[in-house]
């Protein structure tokens, strides 16, 4: 089906073409019927590639993330890169710091035989390519085979349809540099005419300073003829010969053994049905995406809203095996740890690598929390199984152990709010001594990014003596993101949470401690300019101070931008700039000014380094301040909510294209996730960390939205929210009723929507006097 879709072809020789294919050839199907995957545009914004920001042939959160490589080196621009013609592999794993078991099918001839080892991309053309969730088929110019992609959570399933009588063979591409990593001492052996297995090593980086071997199983259903190894290399080239055209591939993974590996096979995938294992994909990825049913609105906005939520379910991923093996590397040696078993003998949750949580609080935390609960629920088992292992919650595992990614103790508002919700109820006291440790000295809070061996660069002990964190440290650098006045901003909202849930706890010391800390942040207000403003650790301020100008303390932001950076006490941060109408006034001359660059800092993550964008007030494309919209809803302006927020959606988050999307850093899921709860109209200022969790309500784009809700977790069937007379104009909410009953004050708690029922906006053209 032809609709409009604007791409870039680079270096392709077009520069801007109106071509339209969603979801590379998905026919028309509406939001209500099922099938939700052909509603899907998988190409979004992937110009701008990132190892895993692509993850076609892969079910949700799947250990196997399978996909075509169009560049293979480097975490930036890696992956699956749109405007790049040439496929370079398929691999299996796509995630934060790792990559794995590439392989590409190939034919054999006189003019290829000698050099096929350094010599075997090929080109695509993207004509070729039909792509929706759990699948991908592509033809390879070179060769002319058609290849066909899909998994289980642990297995790839590959179809490769081959020339008739071609010479048929698949390189093993074992050792080579691999996105974030290189792949080293790749092995592979023969176990009989139609298994093989072997395993290779993910080498180390500055985020991930510790080895991981994979271990793979490999099953095929025609005969291999013979097996080459490459000396020069160290890859494998597996020959069928001429046998029929269509071979099929099975490949399963494990981080413990080739035993697991070839057990996640048997129990995952025991049979050869290509067909069914996409069907069950499908299955499975519908019935997550029809958690929310929508109507209304164009069909772009339909597409784009389920790409959206695509993205909030297709990053973080499984690295515990079907028998509820993991890779342990939180200790000096590395171990084989064991999940918890349930009476049927299995595991009772998976374990999860994960980047950052850093800005979950506005994203993650409320969709999962809301739509996914038993999501939510095996993330926060899977984050303190770290800590029963290593003594500490990551804030972004990679390996089996921790990162320190970005800065604070960002898993601490995503495992309160999973408390304050009801999703997580057993061992609480357990749970508040293990985030307390992480708030304390020689905590997570005292490490910057990627601070493995040291924990200065936090800057906590002047956090807690001074009441800041000094921009620069006195002590020199010792991790990423050492930005004073954002970590002294983003301890104060996590001390907040922490806080919150010592009351629960009926922790009153603690309780008085962290909240006094929660006020840090007034520190690093500067009342005579109006903005946050770093401090050195004498407490002065920062001299020649120019709020726009980018990590000037602050981290991927510049001050204007994190000023805002006070989710707990929107209200204090008001009074410090002279009341709630001149904080107004502040923020919507930001707005106005930033909608000239629509909102964002460039349409990618490196352009916020740009002078002609760094300077922007307020950015849309990275966490920072991505919650500003809802502020007017705190300061007691929802029409100003309304009025931005859909400004925003329409200005920055509505295309479908792979040369834009998320105009910056969508962080495994956060930036899908956010867009989603913009168009529904949705929010959580504190990250829903309070005891009665309460969501600010905005301006939804559709006319309809149900959530269907887990009756596991929640009393309630679904819940409705209805805008009948929505429209492009019709952005303002005049009034609102939830089964019947007046809303007041634009909020509705966590409660009352999970007890189910429907909640009525009257839309209009209009901001209610």
């Amino acid at each position: 089906m032809i609709i409009n879709k604007i791409y870039t072809l680079g270096r392709f020789g077009i520069s801007l073409f109106l071509i339209f294919l969603i979801s590379c050839k998905a026919e028309k199907i509406s939001s209500t019927k099922g099938e939700l995957v052909s509603m899907v545009y998988p190409l979004l914004d992937t110009e701008n590639s990132r190892w895993f920001f692509f993850s076609s042939a892969s079910r949700p959160f799947g250990m196997v993330n399978l996909n075509p490589d169009t560049e293979i080196k480097g975490d930036w621009g890696g992956g699956y890169k749109y405007t790049t013609d040439t496929i370079k592999g398929f691999s299996h794993v796509h995630e934060w710091q790792m990559s794995a078991l590439s392989v590409m099918p190939v034919t054999i001839s006189n003019g290829n035989s000698a050099n096929i080892f350094s010599d075997f991309y090929s080109k695509f053309s993207h004509d070729s390519e039909k792509i929706f969730p759990g699948y991908h088929s592509v033809t390879l110019d070179r060769y002319q085979i058609k290849a066909e992609l899909t998994s289980t959570k642990r297995v790839g399933f590959h179809k490769y349809t081959f020339p008739k009588n071609s010479q048929k063979a698949i390189l093993f591409n074992l050792n080579t540099i691999l996105g974030p990593c290189e792949n080293t001492n790749g092995t592979l052996e023969k176990n009989n005419d139609y298994e093989l297995s072997g395993s290779l090593v993910l080498s180390t980086n500055f985020r991930r300073p510790k080895p991981l071997t994979v271990y793979f199983k490999i099953k095929f259903n025609e005969p291999v003829s013979s097996i080459e190894r490459n000396i020069a290399t160290g890859n494998y080239l597996v020959n069928f010969g001429k046998a029929k055209e269509e071979i099929l591939m099975k490949a399963a993974i494990s981080y413990t053994s080739v035993e697991n590996a070839t057990n996640n096979m048997q129990l995952e995938l025991p049979h050869w049905d290509f067909d069914k294992a996409v069907s069950d994909s499908k299955n499975e990825w519908n019935s997550l995406l029809g958690r929310i049913q929508i109507e209304g609105g164009t069909e772009t906005d339909q597409r784009r809203f389920y790409t959206d939520l695509w993205h909030a379910l297709q990053g973080r991923k499984i690295i515990s095996d079907a028998n509820g093996a993991y890779p342990d590397n939180t200790g000096e040696k590395f171990r084989i740890g064991q999940l918890p078993l349930d009476a049927n003998g299995k595991p009772k949750f998976n374990h999860y690598n994960s980047d950052a949580f850093w800005g979950a609080q506005w994203t993650i935390n409320t969709l999962w929390g809301l739509v996914y609960p038993e999501i939510m629920d095996e993330f926060v088992h899977s984050l303190m199984q770290y800590y029963k292992d290593g003594g500490m919650i990551p804030r972004g595992p990679s390996g089996g152990n921790d990162t320190y990614v970005m800065t604070g103790a960002s898993t601490t508002p995503f495992i309160v709010t999973a408390i304050q919700k009801g999703i997580v109820k057993n061992d609480l006291e357990a749970i508040y001594i293990a985030l307390k440790k992480n708030h304390m000295l020689n905590g997570i809070m005292g490490k910057a990014g990627y601070e493995h061996n040291t924990d200065v660069g936090g800057g906590l002990k002047y956090y807690i003596e001074k009441g800041f964190v000094p921009y620069p440290l006195p002590e020199g650098n010792f991790g990423s993101h050492q930005d004073g006045a954002s970590q002294t901003l983003e301890y104060a909202y996590q001390d907040w949470t922490l806080a919150q849930l010592a009351k629960k706890l009926n922790h009153k010391e603690d309780y008085d401690y962290f909240m006094t800390r929660s006020k840090n942040y007034q520190n690093v207000f500067d009342k005579t300019s109006g903005w946050m403003r770093p401090k050195n650790v004498e407490g002065k301020w920062r001299e020649n101070y120019d709020p726009y100008e980018y990590e000037n303390g602050f981290i991927e932001s510049n001050g204007a931008q994190s000023t805002w950076f006070v989710p707990h006490d929107i209200e204090g941060l008001a009074e410090l700039m002279g009341g709630k109408q001149k904080a107004v006034e502040k923020l919507n001359k930001q707005f106005e000014t930033a909608k000239e660059l629509k909102f964002t800092s460039g349409t990618s993550h490196d352009a916020e380094l740009h002078p002609e964008f760094s300077r922007i007030p307020i950015n849309f494309g990275n966490q920072p301040s991505i919650q500003t919209s809802f502020i007017f809803n705190v300061l007691g302006r929802p029409d100003l909510t309304q009025y931005w927020t859909r400004n925003v959606v329409k200005d920055t988050f509505s295309g479908l294209s792979p040369a834009t999307g998320y105009n910056g850093d969508e962080d495994q899921g956060l930036m899908g996730s956010l867009n989603v709860l913009l168009k529904i109209g949705l929010f959580q200022m504190n990250g829903g960390t309070d005891q009665d969790a309460q969501y600010q309500i905005g301006s939804p784009v559709f006319s309809k939205v149900s959530i269907q809700l887990n009756q596991h977790y929640y009393k309630g069937k679904n819940f409705i929210i209805e805008a009948p007379q929505n429209s492009l104009e019709n952005v303002y909410i005049n009034q609102i009723k939830y089964n019947n009953t007046a809303v007041e004050n634009y909020t509705i708690s966590h409660n009352a929507i999970t007890n189910g029922g429907k909640l009525i906006l009257e839309m209009s053209n209009k901001a209610k006097q």
